[in-house]
């Protein structure tokens, strides 16, 4: 069980009320990764959300030709995995290493799943906070590709 005002500070639950966290806290697993360690492979089972509560998180995909492609760095509070578990995906689709000495909560997908059913207004707000977050990410991406053009 995780502390809610910890769980607070999470992008992710950073709008749930305290019966919301009450809900999220009882199902919450708390993880440390030491610094260069994989915390999931581009092939593992997907098992759910991770939240950074501290540390940094390096998502990437290796090229065909064997190069490593960093696609994210991710500082505390930030979250990853939702990708596979919002697209149904059985298995990730890239790495995730801790680049510093990183502590995770991690949400299971098996939770996260029930709560469409048990609680659907909860889950809305966690999927909006879910788009939110990509709609960013995607204005971003715009931003450095428009750059990347520019400057061609």
């Amino acid at each position: 069980m995780s502390n809610k005002s910890e769980l607070r500070l999470q992008t992710l639950f950073s709008e749930l009320n305290d019966a919301e966290l009450d809900v999220i806290a009882g199902k919450i697993v708390s993880r440390d990764y030491a610094k260069g360690a994989t915390i999931f492979r581009e092939g593992d089972p997907t098992k759910g959300l991770y939240l950074i509560r501290k540390g940094k998180v390096e998502i990437s995909k290796m090229t065909s030709d064997g190069w490593r492609q960093t696609l994210a760095v991710l500082p505390q509070n930030h979250f990853f995995g939702e990708l596979s578990v919002v697209e149904g995906r059985q298995i990730h689709s890239a790495d995730a290493t801790a680049i510093d000495d990183t502590f995770c909560f991690e949400y299971s997908k098996d939770d996260l799943l029930k709560l469409e059913t048990s609680d659907p207004a909860l889950m809305y707000k966690i999927m909006r906070a879910i788009a939110r977050t990509a709609s960013r990410n995607v204005h971003k991406m715009n931003e450095k590709l428009l750059k990347a053009l520019i400057s061609y």
